[in-house]
């Protein structure tokens, strides 16, 4: 029964990530054979200050967009969790969910048109109300902050939806007995509700995070690693290696590494959520 999805995974996840990493150890550029050369592209890499600073990018997005989209999908399911009429409920699931829906490439490409500094809706309507324009794309705090700000509203209706169902599911009598001791809404919250639903957090943080590693769409279409290289993540490096200077060994050896980091930072997620997380 199973055999069609082992078939699937094994196809498009385990022999591609086997082949990166042989190919990381090699020198290819597809026109010549395959030269192998040991761990030199992992050297490279090493002293590759531009492929250094392009992990350290991709941490710095990947922590300001999985903290934000915690935080705000666990404040919109609250607030949804707290109507009184289903319809409303439905309503607000289906609004906030809708954006994930959408291609992240036509999303990019219509929110760099709303953030560009000239010809853009938001400036447009800022020096309406005498604000000067911001240079959203075009400077390197504002091209990180407009990058996180549009992941997050695209991506924030997944914990939305599943920090929601983890909020029905806490048990009706567990919170009866905390308003009965006297338990305020936000004491209930953080003393009862969060405890409760921290295996959801856990795992909407790690799938956040995985995702927010692999950030490539936005960054690229939206400013193309730019300006300069304030907005050029791990994936970026790794596509413009591989596909624009035909050096295909060292893109699966950046491949390798960010793989690597993934899941060091996962297992220090499962490591923490030890003292953190709390099953029933």
């Amino acid at each position: 029964m199973i055999s069609p999805a082992v078939v699937f995974v094994a196809i498009f996840t385990f022999i591609p990530i086997i082949a990166s990493l042989v190919l990381s150890f090699v020198s290819w550029d597809v026109i010549t054979p395959p030269k192998f050369v040991g761990l030199a592209n992992y050297a490279q890499l090493a002293q590759d200050q531009s492929v250094l600073r392009s992990f350290g990018v991709t941490l710095v997005l990947a922590v300001a967009i999985v903290v934000l989209q915690l935080v705000l999908g666990l404040g919109l399911a609250v607030l949804v969790n707290q109507r009184k009429h289903a319809w409303s409920k439905a309503f607000f699931r289906t609004t906030f969910y809708l954006p994930l829906l959408a291609s992240t490439a036509a999303v990019s490409i219509f929110m760099g048109y709303m953030f560009d500094a000239k010809f853009g809706v938001i400036n447009y309507y800022l020096n309406l109300l005498g604000v000067p324009s911001v240079p959203w794309l075009t400077s390197p705090v504002g091209a990180m902050v407009t990058i996180v700000a549009v992941t997050v509203w695209q991506q924030v209706g997944f914990t939305f939806v599943m920090f929601v169902a983890a909020l029905m599911s806490v048990p009706r009598e567990v919170l009866e007995a905390a308003a009965i001791d006297g338990a305020g809404p936000m004491r209930t919250l953080f003393r009862v509700k969060i405890p409760l639903i921290s295996p959801s957090i856990l795992f909407a943080s790690v799938v956040a995070m995985i995702n927010a590693m692999q950030l490539f769409d936005q960054p690229y279409i939206m400013t193309k690693g730019g300006p300069g290289t304030a907005t050029t993540t791990a994936t970026i490096t790794m596509y413009q290696s591989g596909f624009e200077n035909l050096q295909f060994g060292y893109a699966s050896a950046i491949a390798i590494v960010l793989l690597l980091i993934i899941l060091a930072i996962t297992g220090l997620q499962f490591i923490a959520a030890r003292k953190l997380v709390f099953y029933q």
